[in-house]
């Protein structure tokens, strides 16, 4: 290279240089360059949608696809199979027909927003019947086809996963030794028949135009519809035996025999023509029987009568010949407000009613009886903390001299104040105290009252002969606690001697009294302590007793008394029977006291017979501790 004053010298350019029309090219119109890459996505794209195409029509999943109206616009040779046609012959036909997606509200409506493109995907089960008579189980699946305004609609025959899923929920809903239904299908079915008649009431009370109820409802609603509902609970009787004696194959076998007498019943029951009932085994040697939509109480009743003479026949098991009873709790009511658990409830009291009356019969639960058994159960809760509480009382009732109307003593009789039930007399709590023991406590405090005032009164009028207190006693007050050491410890802590408390306990205590509780009145006797027998002439009447029992006085049934009420009708044999009682008594250094008179008529005789007191009606009713004191002192009541 040189130099010029004008600037560098340049060489010639070389040969290979570019030319114009490289330099054109160079700057042409870039779309040009791109038409070969898109004939090459063209041709790959068409390339894909043929093996697309390919695969769909190939593919073992049944599938089609469909426009936004619901409309099959192609479908795959698997689904023509599935639904028993030719592919071809589906084009143009409602999907939702072909696959029953119209047949409930909720899969229609899911259906439609995914065709609206309103929902990504939807999937639902469904059964479909084959056009060669069987059936099968279809998952069907709904989704968008990307960049098109139509769906794909594919279907999984899922019948051997179905098959295998009902194979696994009846051995997990069936009890092995009976196959009968168990525990867990009997509350799945009562809980169905629960919420089914529940919702056929809400149908049945909305307007006639009203969207709410279904066509299908509409229509089964009042075909055998009663909105009622029965149970049948039952236990066996002695099957705990059976098992212990002759082992438990041998009462697994009973127990197999039983439920199929129990079906046989309930699929012969008259009143059903839609055919039997639901027999389960819930447990042990208990069954239930579940009437839906039952008829009434009698239908129930006559199914339970059924049940029985079925199972009075004996069992041939194996050459062993077995006889077995049952107890059965009825019940049958509306099913509207009624839940499963209140049901069972139900049904569990009526069965113990049945074992409790005697065992081998049915008994009807009864609304009454079941209120008492609350009353009672709420009593039993709250006893105990009562006596905490302070709510009982005390009143007393004179015991009259029947020779000239003088009162001697008084028993006292414990009320309970209580803040639900108002007051309550002895025989609504004292035996559910004697249950639950809580009559030691009660006891001991009815004591330690009854004495203090006994020794007021004593106090309160010096110069009056002052009256005994008669104090009853449980025999577990005998047994639970020392009773003898409470005695003395009151007596000695009120003051009141030991002549002046009279202890009552019942024939059939003081009769069957050996060991620790006669020993314990043997004390109470030699301590000064009267002791009576209440009652007297309802229990054992064992005579002998009365020889070595440290007893001081008798006080006959009312149910002798009431004898002598009808003056110008009476029975002579009443009379006998008690003047004789009243010889032996008094024969045997005891002295007689006459329960419930309440007529002048019946104080008369039984003076004349030589009654020593009389207690009742006639003389007061069980009063306060004032009016007693008003009594001491003022002239005899008449007698």
């Amino acid at each position: 290279m040189s130099e010029t004053p004008e600037g560098p010298v340049h060489p010639e350019p070389p040969e290979t240089a570019p030319t114009d029309l490289a330099v054109t090219e160079r700057h042409a119109d870039p779309c040009a360059t791109r038409q070969p890459d898109l004939a090459r996505d063209a041709d790959r794209r068409a390339a894909e949608l043929r093996d697309y195409r390919a695969a769909f029509r190939a593919a073992q999943l049944a599938m089609a696809v469909v426009d936004q109206d619901g409309i099959v616009v192609t479908a795959n040779d698997s689904f023509g199979a599935l639904l028993g046609t030719e592919a071809g012959a589906l084009r143009e036909q409602a999907a939702a027909d072909l696959v029953d997606l119209a047949s409930d509200g909720r899969t229609w409506h899911a259906y439609r927003e995914v065709l609206r493109g309103r929902r990504s995907r939807f999937r639902c089960t469904r059964r479909l019947k084959h056009p060669d008579g069987r059936s099968l189980w279809a998952e069907v699946t709904v989704s968008p086809v990307p960049d098109s305004r139509r769906v794909l609609l594919s279907i999984a025959d899922i019948s051997d996963r179905r098959e295998l899923q009902a194979r696994l929920r009846h051995l997990q809903m069936h009890d092995p030794v009976t196959r009968l239904p168990n525990r867990a299908l009997f509350f799945e079915r009562l809980s169905a028949a629960l919420e089914a008649a529940a919702q056929d009431t809400v149908a049945e009370t909305a307007p006639a135009d009203s969207s709410y109820e279904s066509h299908e409802s509409h229509e089964s609603y009042g075909y055998g519809r009663t909105g009622r509902i029965g149970l049948c609970y039952l236990d066996l009787d002695g099957f705990k035996a059976v098992n212990d004696t002759l082992g438990h194959r041998v009462g697994d076998r009973l127990l197999a025999a039983v439920a199929a007498r129990l079906t046989e019943c309930a699929d012969s029951d008259g009143y059903t023509r839609s055919g039997g009932h639901l027999v389960a085994r819930l447990g042990g040697d208990e069954f239930a029987i579940l009437v839906e939509d039952s008829t009434g109480t009698e239908q129930l009743a006559d199914l339970a009568r059924s049940v029985l003479r079925a199972l009075q026949l004996p069992f041939d098991l194996g050459g062993q010949r077995l006889a077995v009873s049952a107890s059965i709790g009825v019940i049958e009511r509306t099913a509207h407000g009624t839940t499963a658990t209140a049901l069972m409830q139900a049904a569990d009291t009526t069965l113990y009613w049945a074992k409790a009356d005697g065992k081998a019969r049915w008994t009807l639960f009864d609304p009454e009886r079941n209120a008492h058994r609350m009353t009672r159960q709420a009593l039993s809760s709250t006893l105990r903390p009562a006596v905490e509480r302070g709510e009982f009382g005390l009143e007393y009732q004179p015991l009259v001299d029947l020779a000239d109307g003088a009162v001697r003593g008084v028993e006292a009789l414990v009320r309970w104040n209580h803040p639900q039930f108002g007051s309550l007399p002895p025989n609504r709590f004292i035996a559910i105290a004697e249950e639950d023991g809580s009559i030691v406590e009660l006891g001991r405090w009815v004591l330690r009252t009854a004495c203090r005032q006994a020794r007021q009164w004593q106090k309160d009028h010096p110069r009056e002969r002052p009256i005994f207190v008669s104090v009853n006693v449980a025999v577990r007050q005998v047994w639970d606690s020392d009773l003898v050491a409470d005695v003395a410890g009151i007596l000695a802590e009120t003051g009141l001697a030991p002549h002046l408390l009279q202890l009552e306990l019942t024939e059939s205590a003081v009769m069957g009294s050996a060991g620790r509780p006669l020993q314990a009145l043997q004390a109470l006797s030699d301590m000064g302590v009267r002791i009576a027998i209440d009652d007297f002439g309802t229990g054992y009447s064992n005579l002998a007793y009365l020889s070595r029992l440290p007893v001081s006085v008798l006080k006959l049934d009312g149910s002798f008394v009431r004898g002598f009420q009808d003056e110008e009708h009476a029975n002579p044999a009443d009379e006998l029977i008690v003047e004789a009682l009243v010889q032996l008594a008094h024969r045997l250094g005891l002295t007689v006291t006459a329960e419930c008179v309440e007529t002048s008529g019946q104080a008369a005789r039984l003076r004349r017979i030589g009654c020593d007191t009389g207690q009742g009606w006639l003389y007061s009713r069980a009063v306060t501790p004032d009016r007693i004191a008003e009594l001491i002192g003022t002239e005899p009541l008449p007698v």
